[in-house]
């Protein structure tokens, strides 16, 4: 699951990430990636389920994808990560290739608030890092996409909670989920479906 090649391929953009955030480069050049401890816990999450289907919402240049496909490719599954900014989504297709993830992985370029409503597909897991400000019309869309057992994993609730504390509220006032904020890195949401 996680072998050399992905191994390396996540080292080198913790490395890019580190180095263009010392040197201040603006958020939105950045990759916005994940903690590493973030991407292990999704790892953990996807890789003891069978057949497990992914979607991402803002794949940036795949580090997160990565964590995700490398942990379903060992009892099967597949993520989708859908991306709108066009140099991310090229570096994201070169990184998925060098650790050999392209046959788990799928990318669709473009808005996201476009192209999922098209998607006909079921997922497992629902992985949202995303712009702050669409978080709640990208959970509304996504909301019919899954089934009872299925489970919403939002990021960055804690750090940006002047922008998503009303997310994680509607999560958890929503009866149809059990959901739960875990004080991890910047803070995930965790949203079980239950009907």
């Amino acid at each position: 699951m996680l072998d050399d090649r992905v191994r390396v391929v996540l080292a080198r953009l913790e490395a890019e990430d580190a180095d263009e955030r010392e040197r201040g480069v603006p958020s939105a050049q950045r990759s916005r990636q994940v903690a590493r401890t973030t991407g292990q816990f999704l790892f953990a999450l996807v890789a003891p389920q069978t057949d497990c289907e992914v979607l991402e919402l803002g794949g940036s240049r795949g580090y997160s994808t990565i964590w995700l496909a490398a942990g379903v490719r060992h009892l099967g599954g597949r993520v989708l990560s859908l991306e709108s900014d066009a140099a991310k989504c090229e570096a994201w297709r070169r990184n998925i290739a060098e650790a050999g993830l392209q046959d788990t992985a799928e990318l669709i370029e473009g808005d996201a608030f476009e192209s999922l409503p098209v998607i006909d597909d079921v997922f497992d897991l629902v992985f949202i890092d995303a712009e702050k400000e669409d978080y709640e019309g990208l959970f509304q869309l996504a909301r019919p996409k899954v089934e009872p057992g299925a489970l919403f994993v939002a990021d960055n609730v804690l750090s940006h909670a002047e922008t998503l504390g009303d997310y994680s509220r509607n999560r958890q006032m929503d009866p149809t989920l059990e959901s739960v904020t875990v004080p991890l890195d910047r803070g995930l949401e965790l949203s079980a479906v239950l009907r």
